[in-house]
C-alpha cells in the first residue's frame, strides 16, 4: 500500500491487482437484476419507515397512558377507537388529530409495501428460477427474488460454497501458527440476502419438527445438539449452496426422502 492516495496510484493498484492470477472479479448486474434489487432498497425503506413512525405512536400515547400491544395488526385495531371523536377518553383533540396524521401515513406505507410485494411476487411467477429455487425449504418468495437479484444466473460464482462465503454464512478465520480457529459467521456480503435465508431457515426448522425425512432429521440433530440459532445458519447456509447449485445446473431441486 502506497500512501497519499491520487488517480495516479489508483490506476497503479488497478493494474497490479488485475495482474493477480487469483485475484476475483466482480460481475456486473444486468438491468434485470438491478431493477429487482432497488423494489428491495425501495420496499426496505418502506418498512424502516413504517416501524418507526408506530414506534412513534406507540412513545407518544404511552405518555398518556395509552398502551398498544405490539404488532402492526393490534395498532391498526385500536388507532382509529383513540382518535374516534365519537368515543370519550383522556386524549385532547389535538393529540386526536395527530394520531389520525400518523395512522393515515402509517396505512399509506403499508399499502405501499403491500405494492411492492405484489410487484415480487409477478416478477417471480414469470422467473423460471425463482420457481425452482422456490422449491427449496425454507425459500419464499421475497427470497427467491433476493438472491436472483444479487447472483442472477450465478456465473460470477464456481460453485455453492463461494455464494455461502460471499454472502458471509461461513466461518470467519482467525489462524496463524498452524492452528486453525474458526470464529462466527463472517457476515460479508449482502446483509438482506442473509438475513433473509436465516429467516426462512428459522420458518423451515420449525416445519421439520413433524417430518421424519433426512433433511428434517439432520436439522432437529442440529438444534438438539447446538440449539436454534446455529441450525439457522447452518440451514440458511445449506440453502445457499443447494441455490447457487440450482442457478448452474439450470437443474430443479429433488427432496430427500
Amino acid at each position: 500500500m502506497k500512501g497519499n492516495k491520487n488517480d495516479h496510484r489508483d490506476a497503479e493498484a488497478i493494474v497490479e491487482a488485475a495482474s493477480r492470477p487469483t485475484m476475483r472479479y466482480v460481475s456486473p448486474k444486468t438491468v434485470e437484476q438491478q431493477d429487482i434489487q432497488s423494489v428491495f432498497r425501495v420496499r426496505e425503506g418502506l418498512v424502516t419507515t413504517k416501524t418507526k413512525m408506530m414506534n412513534q405512536v406507540r412513545g407518544l400515547l404511552s405518555e398518556y397512558e395509552c398502551v398498544i400491544p405490539l404488532g402492526f395488526e393490534a395498532l391498526k385495531r385500536e388507532l382509529p377507537k383513540l382518535f374516534d371523536r365519537k368515543i370519550n377518553n383522556e386524549l385532547s383533540d389535538l393529540m386526536k388529530n395527530l394520531i389520525e396524521t400518523q395512522y393515515e401515513l402509517v396505512m399509506t406505507l403499508e399499502n405501499k409495501i403491500d405494492a411492492c410485494d405484489a410487484t415480487l411476487k409477478n416478477i417471480v411467477k414469470h422467473d423460471e428460477r425463482c420457481k425452482r429455487l422456490m422449491d427449496i425449504e425454507g425459500v419464499g418468495v421475497i427470497t427467491a427474488a433476493a438472491i436472483i437479484a444479487l447472483a442472477g444466473n450465478g456465473a460470477g460464482f464456481k460453485n455453492g460454497r463461494h455464494f455461502a462465503a460471499f454472502i458471509g454464512l461461513v466461518p470467519k478465520q482467525y489462524s496463524s501458527g498452524n492452528k486453525q480457529r474458526l470464529l462466527g459467521i463472517s457476515k460479508r456480503g449482502d446483509e438482506y440476502v442473509r438475513r433473509m435465508l436465516i429467516h426462512g431457515a428459522r420458518s423451515a426448522i420449525l416445519a421439520s419438527k413433524a417430518k421424519k425425512d433426512k433433511r428434517s432429521l439432520w436439522i432437529q440433530g442440529i438444534v438438539e445438539k447446538r440449539g436454534m440459532n446455529v441450525a439457522a445458519v447452518a440451514l440458511a447456509n445449506k440453502n445457499a449452496r443447494i441455490a447457487m447449485s440450482l442457478l448452474l445446473s439450470e437443474e430443479s431441486y429433488k427432496k430427500s426422502a
